[in-house]
Parts: C-alpha cells; sequence; structure tokens
C-alpha cells in the first residue's frame, strides 16, 4: 500500500475510534457520515438532524398583570417558526386575554421589549381560555389524541428520531406550576408524564425551559439521567425568578405601558438566540449566557438558572431544537453576550402589584381608572397578609409557637425533591384552602410549608383542624374569586 493511501486510512480508522468512544452504545456509527464529518468537518452528523422537530409552547397565566407570560410564549413561537419549524408542529398554550384587553395599550398587538415588533400576529390559537389545562397539556406531551378536550386536537405526534423543545413560561412555587384553570401542575406528575413521553419511544430527545419561581424545584431530585432530557430553569429550588422591562426599570417599556413586558431568563434566551448562529451554539453555551445575564444584576436583583436531566445533550447544537436563524447563518458563536443585563428587574410575584401601583400613578385624580387600581392594590395587598398570616399560625398551631417558623421553611439538600409522599401535599393544600381560600399565584410560594407539614408527619385530621382554626373569616373582594384552588 502507497505511504499517502496508508496515511489516510490510519487517520480514518483513529476518526471512527475516538467518535466510537464518544458516542453511546444507542448511536450506531454510520460510516458515510463519519467520512462526510472527516472531510467537512463543521457539517452536523446528519444523523442527529434527521428527525421532525417539535415545540410545546405553554404560557400558564391569565389576567393583563401577566402580560409578560404570553409575551414570552408568542416570541418563542414566532422565533421557532423563523427557525423553519412548521406551524403543524408547534402546539401553543395561552389564555389569550392580553391582546385584546382593554388594558393593552396597542389592541391586537402583544410586544416582548421595549421596542420589539409585535409578536403576536400568526401565532396559532391551539389551546386557549380553559383549555389551556393540565390535562390537556399532558395528552398533547403523550401525542394522545382522544384525551384532548376542546383546543385544536393538535398534539405531539412524535417518533423515535424526532427532537421537542417544550418552553413554559409562568408563576411557580416550590414543587407547582400555575394554570389559568384548575388544577395546577405538580412537579411529580409532570415528571411522571415526561417519564411515559420516554418509555413510548417516541423521540430522540428532549429539551425543557422553564421560566417559574422556584422552578428548580420541578425538577430537582424528581427528573432522572437516561431519559435523554435536558431541561434548565430560571431559578433554583429556592428563589424567585423575575420579570423585565417593566415599569421604572432601565430599560422601560414604552411610557402607555403598565406592567412588565417579559422575564428575565426567557428574555435572555430568546435575544440571544436572535443573534447567534444557532447551527454553532450549543445548547450548554446558550446556558452559560443564560446564566450570567440571568444573574448578573447583583446579589439582590437576579436568580440562579439551573440545569437538570442528561447534561450531555448540551453538546447539542441550538438548531436541533429552533431550527435556523438565516440571518445569522455566517455567524460564528463568541463566548460572550452584547445583550447586557438590566439595571434593575422585578420580582415575579410583586409584578401585579407594579401594574397596578403605575396604572394608580397614571391615572387622572378623582377618575373611575383611578379609583379601581387603588381597589387592586388594596386588595391584593390584603390577599397577601391573608395568605401569609394564615399558612404562619397553622405551622404555630401545629408544631409550637418556638418551633413553627422553622419546620415550615426548613429546606432539603440538594438532590432531594421537595416531598416524600405528593399525594399528601396535594391533600394538605386542600385543606388549607377548604378553610382559607385560594392560594392564588402568589400563595404557592408557601408550598414548601405544606411540604414540610407532610415530611414531618401530620395527619389530615390535624391540619383540617388546625387550618379550620387558623382561618375563621375569607377575606372578600374579587381577588380570590380570580384565583382557582390546587384542587386536583
Amino acid at each position: 500500500m502507497k505511504p499517502f493511501f496508508s496515511g489516510v486510512l490510519v487517520l480514518f480508522l483513529s476518526l471512527i475510534t475516538v467518535s466510537a468512544v464518544r458516542k453511546s452504545p444507542d448511536d450506531i456509527i454510520k460510516l458515510p457520515s463519519e467520512a462526510s464529518r472527516f472531510f467537512r468537518p463543521d457539517v452536523n452528523d446528519d444523523d442527529s438532524n434527521s428527525g421532525t422537530r417539535w415545540a410545546v409552547l405553554v404560557a400558564g397565566s391569565s389576567g393583563y398583570w401577566n402580560y409578560r407570560h404570553q409575551a414570552d410564549i408568542c416570541h418563542a413561537y414566532q422565533l421557532l417558526r423563523k427557525g423553519g419549524l412548521k406551524e403543524e408542529n408547534i402546539v401553543v398554550f395561552m389564555y389569550d386575554d392580553i391582546a385584546d384587553n382593554e388594558e393593552n395599550p396597542r389592541k391586537g398587538i402583544i410586544i416582548n421589549s421595549p421596542h420589539g415588533k409585535d409578536v403576536y400576529q400568526g401565532v396559532p390559537k391551539d389551546y386557549t381560555g380553559d383549555d389551556v389545562s393540565v390535562e390537556n397539556l399532558f395528552a398533547v406531551l403523550l401525542g394522545d389524541k382522544t384525551a384532548v378536550k376542546g383546543g385544536s386536537g393538535k398534539v405531539v405526534d412524535s417518533g423515535p428520531n424526532d427532537h421537542i423543545f417544550i418552553f413554559y413560561s409562568d408563576h411557580g412555587g416550590p414543587g407547582v406550576l400555575g394554570m389559568p384553570t384548575s388544577p395546577y401542575l405538580y412537579a411529580n406528575d409532570l415528571n411522571d408524564v415526561l417519564k411515559k413521553k420516554h418509555a413510548s419511544g417516541t423521540y430522540k430527545s428532549l429539551v425543557f425551559y422553564l421560566e417559574a419561581c422556584e422552578s428548580g424545584s420541578i425538577f430537582e431530585g424528581l427528573l432522572e439521567e437516561g431519559l435523554n432530557i435536558y431541561a434548565t430553569t430560571a431559578s433554583n429550588a429556592e428563589e424567585s425568578s423575575w420579570g423585565t422591562y417593566c415599569p421604572g426599570e432601565e430599560p422601560s417599556p414604552p411610557p402607555e405601558y403598565e406592567t412588565c413586558l417579559g422575564d428575565l431568563y426567557s428574555v435572555a434566551w430568546m435575544e440571544d438566540s436572535g443573534i447567534h448562529n444557532l447551527q454553532t451554539e450549543t445548547l450548554h453555551q446558550q446556558y452559560e449566557l443564560v446564566k450570567r445575564r440571568t444573574s448578573g444584576v447583583g446579589s439582590v436583583y437576579g436568580s440562579h438558572v439551573m440545569q437538570y436531566g442528561d447534561a450531555g445533550l448540551g453538546k447539542n447544537n441550538l438548531d436541533i431544537y429552533m431550527g435556523t436563524n438565516p440571518a445569522n447563518d455566517n455567524f460564528t458563536f463568541v463566548d460572550a453576550n452584547s445583550l447586557m443585563p438590566p439595571s434593575r428587574v422585578t420580582n415575579q410575584r410583586d409584578a401585579d402589584l407594579v401594574h397596578f401601583w403605575d396604572k394608580y400613578r397614571k391615572a387622572p385624580e378623582g377618575s373611575t381608572r383611578k379609583t379601581e387600581a387603588q381597589k387592586q392594590v388594596l386588595e391584593a395587598m390584603s390577599h397577601r397578609l391573608h395568605v401569609d398570616n394564615s399558612v404562619k399560625l397553622v405551622g404555630k398551631l401545629l408544631f409550637g409557637i418556638s418551633e413553627g417558623s422553622e419546620v415550615l421553611n426548613k429546606v432539603r439538600s440538594a438532590g432531594q425533591p421537595l416531598v416524600d409522599d405528593w399525594k399528601c401535599l396535594k391533600n394538605m393544600v386542600r385543606a388549607f384552602e377548604r378553610h382559607c381560600g385560594s392560594l392564588s399565584q402568589y400563595g404557592i410560594k408557601h408550598m414548601r410549608s405544606f411540604a414540610n407539614i407532610c415530611n414531618a408527619g401530620i395527619q389530615m385530621e390535624q391540619m383540617e383542624e388546625a387550618a379550620s382554626q387558623a382561618c375563621t373569616t375569607i377575606p372578600s373582594g374579587h381577588w380570590s374569586s380570580l384565583h382557582r384552588g390546587f384542587s386536583a
């Protein structure tokens, strides 16, 4: 054999050997594609991109003060469509009460940044209103058309070579995510559905981006490795996530807006995707940039972006899940981001108060609008005080005055799920709400307290008695009626 051909053969066999070491047993090496990679090293493995791209986008809230969640989802839809995903492969959940809301200064338009374009036009109304439910979400993820109730009937009808991207933006609390309908979404149920999806063999890889307070608790100790699922969250299991482009911030929304336009983590990953070549940027590279931007506001403002599941998927390029951005195809990835964090951000749980206060501040003196805004502020604060005080009193009745607060606020060590018995957690929440009213999007911050009540071995009869003593009356007003309970 001539020296030249001998050298090429040695290089080619060496390449195959190295690739075989790096790949899992499930990824059988295909010599033609490996040869293609040898002669064209910048081209992705054809096998990794052979399947269909699917996406599920979920805004789990309603109400104009939650404008940012639907804005996030609409922006994500535009990003994916621009990347080449087909509308038939994108399923959208949003209550759809923002674009034409009387509070919206630009009717029929939703923006996700101060100078942003309309992101609402063309977004499919797959599941809106009361069809935005846990039951429908699970049916969609599992591809079960017979279980869907209402809506377009569109589901993730994926196959074994397909890639799935899920983006969920909403309020959250330890172990739970919001929904505009009852019941809300508990972490154990979501992870069980993801396991079922994996067992069905109907995807090659799945990526989950989650925007919510305490969003790390949704996967902490629950998302197993080996499911080919990679998840990132806006915060760890113990902290809030943050709204951005809010009134009073810099940059702020246009002056006619009285609400936050986006969420910090969500805006970070989407604006990053808008300026980089998705064929060269990996999931892990985006994770690092988003983490830097989301936590870069200082120790007071910001959260810790986390990752869970099969971290090895982080080496995959973003285009496998989001498609390509034709305008940026000639760009190469750089380990920096020109998009700087804002100087100030708003705690997700305070975004409603920001809206009501800005509305009050701008309304003419003596106007009906000013009176309405004042009422909304007072009712929101009254509800918060009621929930906070009721939970604290329940803790004191169950564990004593000195021990109550310590037990309720106990945080488990990293890697442990929030609670051992999820059925107990749901029952404890039901018991509290029967006597004390709905927790609402604010009150779910106390889910860890109910989990700790279960972990301490408290029985249902004890909880019922404590809740009945703690809550002899429930505050009147529209706030409690607007926010449904956690019954399951």
